[in-house]
């Protein structure tokens, strides 16, 4: 968890930037999971409809998601499986993989041998960590975007210290003057700001833009 302005706290989270498809087998039951980005509850319902028709000769076709940095939505189904064998174990091991805005659904084919409930467990949420192996994610991030405007006498100033420092060059356009697009973690943002004023001898307009989540990383495979 990392400090912000205002006495905020903000958590960095992994976000999923692309899903994956796994499958492992349990005494001849096949579990097929996918995994998909969602940004919304509508989203997350519309992928499950999908797999569900998509594997509509399945005995069952089981769900989890969560959304949200700090996981302000989640939900969970069995699909017929018996109660908390299935939709929950695969919710928690979402949630414990710290990646947010995704869904999967677990798809079933019955081989004829009943699993257990321990069975049925193990199975869902190997299925789960198998897909979420090969997903990719990318490290998120509070942070604030603004401008830098400047004149050219003072490009080579702010070149040499924003390489220096812990931030993202959005882009840059050179007109009049200069404008650099900038984001930068929060926690930094202020001393950033000083800096920048100080190198300038003043003459840095900086514009605040927006806070949000980024991501300072290039995506990864979990």
């Amino acid at each position: 968890m990392e400090k912000g302005s205002n006495s905020q706290d903000y958590e960095t989270f992994l976000l999923l930037a692309e899903g994956a498809e796994a499958e492992i087998v349990e005494k001849k039951s096949r579990f097929i999971a996918t995994v998909r980005p969602v940004a919304s509850e509508a989203e997350a319902e519309a992928f499950i409809e999908e797999m569900k028709k998509k594997y509509y000769d399945a005995r069952h076709n089981c769900s989890a998601f969560v959304i949200g940095e700090r996981a302000q939505t989640t939900r969970s189904s069995d699909d017929g499986e018996p109660g908390g064998t299935a939709g929950r174990p695969m919710l928690e091991v979402l949630l414990g993989s710290g990646i947010r805005n995704a869904a999967v659904v677990v798809t079933r084919y019955f081989g004829g041998t009943l699993l257990g409930t321990g069975g049925l467990v193990r199975a869902y949420s190997g299925a789960v960590k198998e897909a979420l192996e090969k997903c990719v994610v990318s490290r998120q991030q509070f942070g604030v975007r603004f401008t830098v405007r400047t004149d050219y006498n003072s490009v080579g100033k702010m070149q040499y210290l924003l390489a220096g420092s812990n931030v993202k060059i959005e882009d840059s356009v050179y007109g009049a003057d200069v404008v650099m697009t900038v984001t930068a973690p929060i926690e930094t943002y202020g001393r950033l700001c000083k800096e920048i004023t100080e190198a300038t001898s003043g003459r840095a307009e900086i514009t605040e833009l927006a806070r949000l989540y980024f991501s300072m990383e290039r995506e990864e495979k979990r």
